[in-house]
């Protein structure tokens, strides 16, 4: 694939380019990974310098995942979505066959070939770049790392330049450099013999396709993190001790979800409407994420933990996506029969797109049982929601250790060694019950709900966050 590409580009040069006069304005240019958890972060950041900093956002990507990115949007007003200019590439053409819900590993690889067409975006990117640099004083492209070879053509342009969003907690990012290399991670000696391994996170294709990356990478100015000093600090300035991080410039933003839901709040959903009945604290949320399918025996066994533990749930109960998610209808997946009947009142179950944000925020959520991708954490950190930590597969693994061995906001439902194990209801449950309704539950929630005013605050005037925001848009408009 990659030399494929090199001949398709490989006449695409600096000469393309002509200098035209310049508009005394600063333009901002997201370009996104085509996966929901990175094509969200990056249409939250959108938002937030839309509705904050009233400098004109480019969201640049194939017709097909902008669509969805929007269509998807949660907890964002639609006010501010509306000020972004979607550029929509035509999609390269690619395959999108359902996802395997009995293979071994959980590892999306029905998605490659939507991942494979992307590495197709390069030239009409840097057509695109070329052309708003001669209407802009400055381009400042804001990229997925997984995209930093589609948009190298930013050291081009002479008034250009790019910074890597990244879209996973900075604690695993520092993790997998220093594991990947044989280095140890500095934690105490207890922390160091819980740390899952980096065994079975991803295919190799996929960590060949990290690493076709890596010539791209340098040309950045500096990196972004969807994280706040608040959650991370620590392993902040330890990732900047990385040689390769020594040079650049960090901002530690996040999170960039709005944390006041005002604008959607009232709006009508049947997940808000059951919730609004609920006592407080009383609910468990469940979901897995845009990227996990469940084999038939799994969510038999997930069922009847949530029946025979008695406590209130919101299950959204719903197939990965395939690489279009417009192309075919998603697998349907099967209860054990009768089991909505019998959990009428206790639970409820939703197959549709969930307003997860809006859920994780409701006075009558108590709980998160969750994969752990870190569009789902920073939401329900920033929410101040413990977690039931079930981590499938990428980042997901050293994200679940972060936030319950290391935060202490959560409890682990199953150890990344026994991933390829079945978990048992009584296993479920006995963590649901913990989670739920003893009195280390209400420690643990206790805690996350202190850390989520706190990060809450670091978003306000004076706080953490918010500075790094401003500092950084500071500097792209010097």
């Amino acid at each position: 694939m990659e030399d494929q590409i090199e001949v398709r580009n490989s006449d695409f040069s600096k000469s393309m380019c002509s200098s035209n006069l310049k508009q005394d304005e600063v333009a901002i240019v997201m370009v996104p990974f085509p996966g929901q958890g990175h094509l969200n972060q990056l249409l939250q950041l959108a938002c937030l310098i839309t509705s904050s900093y009233d400098l004109p956002v480019y969201y640049v990507g194939s017709a097909t995942h902008n669509l969805q990115a929007r269509i998807r949007a949660n907890a964002l007003n639609p006010s501010d979505i509306a000020k972004i200019h979607f550029h929509d590439i035509p999609t390269p053409d690619f395959t999108s066959p359902a996802p395997d819900p009995n293979a071994l590993s959980k590892f999306p690889s029905h998605l490659e070939p939507s991942w494979d067409a992307c590495m197709l975006l390069r030239e009409p990117i840097a057509s695109f770049l070329c052309d708003i640099s001669t209407k802009s004083r400055r381009v400042v492209v804001v990229h997925d790392s997984l995209m930093s070879y589609n948009v190298q053509d930013v050291s081009s342009l002479h008034n250009a330049e790019s910074y890597i969003f990244n879209c996973i907690s900075v604690f695993t990012l520092y993790c997998i450099i220093r594991l990947s290399v044989g280095m140890s991670v500095p934690l105490e000696e207890e922390l160091l013999k819980k740390i899952p391994s980096l065994d079975g996170i991803m295919t190799d294709k996929i960590r060949d396709r990290g690493a076709s990356q890596s010539p791209y990478v340098d040309i950045r100015s500096g990196n972004i993190h969807n994280t706040s000093k608040v959650i991370e600090g620590k392993f902040l300035d330890l990732l900047t001790q990385v040689a390769s991080d020594q040079n650049k410039k960090n901002w530690a933003i996040g999170p960039v979800l709005p944390t006041k839901l005002d604008c959607i709040s009232n709006r009508e959903n049947i997940c808000l409407d059951w919730l609004n009945k609920q006592p407080p604290r009383s609910v468990l949320y469940v979901s897995f994420g845009t990227t996990t399918s469940f084999s038939d025996r799994e969510i038999k066994e997930l069922a009847m933990a949530l029946e025979q533990s008695k406590q209130r749930f919101v299950w959204v109960l719903r197939d990965a996506d395939r690489g279009d998610i417009f192309t075919e209808e998603a697998r349907k997946v099967e209860l054990p029969e009768g089991f909505e009947e019998r959990v009428k009142g206790i639970g409820l179950v939703v197959r549709e797109w969930a307003p997860q944000p809006e859920i994780l925020a409701h006075s009558s959520t108590g709980g998160f049982m969750s994969h752990c991708g870190w569009n789902s954490c920073i939401e329900r950190i920033t929410m101040g929601v413990p977690i039931a930590a079930w981590p499938m597969h990428s980042d997901q693994p050293m994200t679940g250790f972060l936030v319950t061995e290391v935060l202490k906001i959560g409890l682990i439902v199953r150890e990344w060694e026994k991933r390829e194990e079945l978990v048992n209801a009584s296993t479920i449950e006995n963590v649901v019950r913990k989670l739920m309704a003893s009195e280390e539950g209400n420690v643990i929630r206790k805690r996350a709900e202190e850390l989520g005013e706190a990060v809450r605050q670091s978003t306000e005037k004076g706080g953490a966050s918010r500075m790094e925001m401003d500092s950084f848009i500071a500097h792209i408009t010097r």
